[in-house]
């Protein structure tokens, strides 16, 4: 049955789903191209993979995750994208404006294939209300973080970022046990993002009850292996945890509710988890936060009849929600945000000053990964065969053998973590290139292995390999390696990723953009900008790459350069800041910071 296209609350209708997306759904795979060369087919591949229905939370509306982070702005301008890839020569640039093909010129084979560019609007506009206006027209679209840029690998692409998050938070709260044993995580928000929580909680050993307003999501982590139980039973809930927890069992349940009504009625009984935090999708009040008093279907209608009302209703819900937080953390709980915005929504439009009483996650637990360069790296087998993917985890556990939390994070990832779409993988990698002895170096209680003489970054090394790889013929199909937007140097968030910075930087949105220009220098094969992100339109400005591995030495020298750029920004931008482990990381591993390297 076709689907029937349906104007979302600021009049902008997407069109009927492509024909061609129908054939697909999903990334093509194998090896026969429909492009002129592996770059060009990457893109589509990725574009495509976006979009599948086990990847994607409403293909049909072009929407990939965050409620409206979309893929492209319309099925005519999918349709176009499309023709443009097949079409694209080895030494042309295409690019994208918010979903849609604006230009193709002739650069060179080392520039990027795409450029891309989404929601970006002049600071005096750059609000929501204009984004809508702009929107209405059909002239812009919301792109998220990996929606836009055509790098989301489903649930798996976030949960090591939250399992590195929480774990984190074990060493620091607990650090006599054993991760997150015994303990009781509560949250809400079981998205495209969020639906990480469970699993990277149990795979913390500890025990996640989160809230979820729509049942479908719920069902789908269900499906993939993310949550254990579902229950519209909060005190089933409680009771099934709190056994859990006494038992040192992992457990997860997602409870069918609104999750600032689950924190007032934990707070009824007397119920104080050990942490609280929140995934739901706070930064879009209209089209991603669902209010309090309203089913999803009666919610929906609400926004298409008074999207004014609506908002003042998710802002009024928001604001109890955080409240809620706040009084768990009053009662002992752990408390942080989750980077959705909603300690920055409730001050703004509510006047909650007492919101940013509990910290995000950023500075509380992953900045100092940030200040060595590590962060968020993945990348899919474009075969589409799993046991491409499985090559790549021999490889890396080879690459770093002392490594650990890696070890074991790849270990669990292969036993719990279904793949979604084109078989992929997410680890945490970053700068670190020193020649220093192993014995002199340590990050996080495991020992920094030196690299080879030519002095190559974690990134660099592990992809050259499988370049190696890929051209041995050990790996059928090229590997492409992207990256979450959040990462170390590639994003300026003020109520996240940078956070109360040491200098006081937050706001200064220059990183970003000298990131995405760094990677366009280096040979990146797409490269995209995007504002607002997983925080809202005015909150955040953030860049992406690709890089292919196709087993040439062409791509051999963009992958040591653009994974040599990209983590180094991460140090650079961190040790300006003033930050002593950024400063060691760029002394260690011969990182150039002009000022402070002639002070």
């Amino acid at each position: 049955m076709r689907h029937q296209p349906a104007a979302d609350p600021g009049g902008h209708d997407v069109g009927e789903p492509s024909e061609q997306w129908y054939d697909y759904q999903g990334a093509p795979t194998g090896t026969d191209l429909e492009c002129e060369g592996w770059r060009q087919e990457a893109a589509l591949r990725m574009l495509n993979n976006n979009l599948d229905p086990n990847v994607g939370e409403n293909p049909e509306e072009l929407v990939v995750y965050g409620g409206t982070g979309r893929a492209a702005r319309s099925w005519d301008a999918y349709d176009a994208i499309m023709a443009e890839l097949r079409e694209l020569g080895d030494a042309e640039t295409l690019l994208v404006q918010s979903g849609k093909p604006v230009g193709r010129f002739e650069t060179h084979e080392m520039a990027p294939r795409v450029l891309i560019a989404n929601s970006n609007l002049v600071g005096k506009w750059d609000d929501w209300d204009h984004f809508h206006e702009l929107e209405a027209k059909g002239l812009i679209m919301y792109g998220q973080m990996t929606a836009g840029s055509w790098a989301y690998i489903g649930t798996q692409g976030i949960i090591q970022g939250t399992y590195e998050t929480l774990a984190e938070l074990g060493d620091q709260h607990y650090p006599d046990g054993e991760g997150l044993r015994g303990k009781i995580v509560v949250t809400g928000g079981l998205g495209g993002m969020g639906g990480a929580q469970p699993l990277a909680v149990t795979m913390n050993h500890g025990v996640c009850i989160a809230a979820e307003v729509d049942e479908r999501r719920i069902d789908r982590r269900l499906e993939t292996g993310y949550c254990e139980e579902k229950t519209a039973d909060l005190d089933a809930a409680i009771e099934r945890a709190e056994a859990a927890a006494e038992a040192g069992e992992p457990y997860s349940v997602g409870v069918h509710m609104n999750a600032a009504d689950m924190l007032e009625a934990m707070l009824d009984r007397g119920f104080v988890p050990d942490v609280v935090t929140d995934q739901t999708a706070a930064h879009d009040e209209l089209e991603g936060y669902y209010p309090s008093g309203y089913t999803v279907a009666e919610a929906d209608q609400l926004r298409a009849d008074d999207p004014e009302a609506y908002v003042e209703a998710s802002l009024d819900t928001m604001a109890r929600h955080v409240q809620g937080i706040l009084d768990l953390q009053d009662a002992g709980a752990v408390a942080f945000e989750y980077g959705n915005n909603i300690r920055g929504q409730v001050e703004e439009h509510r006047g909650m000053d007492e919101a940013f009483d509990f910290p995000g996650f950023v500075p509380a637990y992953i900045r100092p990964l940030f200040c060595r360069g590590k962060g968020p790296f993945r990348w899919a087998a474009l075969s589409g065969d799993p046991a491409d993917i499985y090559r790549t985890d021999e490889a890396i556990k080879e690459l770093f053998p002392a490594k650990d939390a890696l070890h074991r994070w790849i270990d669990l990832a292969r036993e719990q973590v279904q793949f979604q779409g084109l078989p992929s993988r997410v680890c945490w990698l970053g700068y670190q290139a020193s020649e220093t002895p192993a014995e002199s170096r340590t990050r996080g209680g495991e020992t920094a292995e030196s690299d080879d003489p030519d002095g190559l970054t974690e990134r660099a090394r592990f992809a050259l390999h499988i370049n190696d790889l890929v051209r041995e013929g050990e790996i059928t199909a090229p590997i492409v390696v992207t990256r979450d937007h959040l990462d170390a140097g590639s994003v300026a968030s003020p109520n996240r990723e940078t956070e109360a910075m040491r200098d006081g930087s937050d706001a200064i949105a220059d990183w970003p953009i000298l990131n995405a220009l760094l990677n366009c220098a280096a040979g990146a094969d797409i490269v995209s900008v995007h504002d607002g992100g997983g925080v809202g339109i005015g909150n955040a400005l953030h860049a992406n790459n690709h890089v292919v591995l196709d087993g040439t030495d062409l791509a051999a020298e963009k992958a040591r350069r653009v994974f040599t750029t990209d983590p180094g920004m991460g140090v650079v931008r961190h040790a300006d800041a003033g930050y002593e482990e950024a400063i060691d990381e760029a002394e260690t591993s011969g990182v150039a910071v002009p000022m402070r390297d002639r002070t």
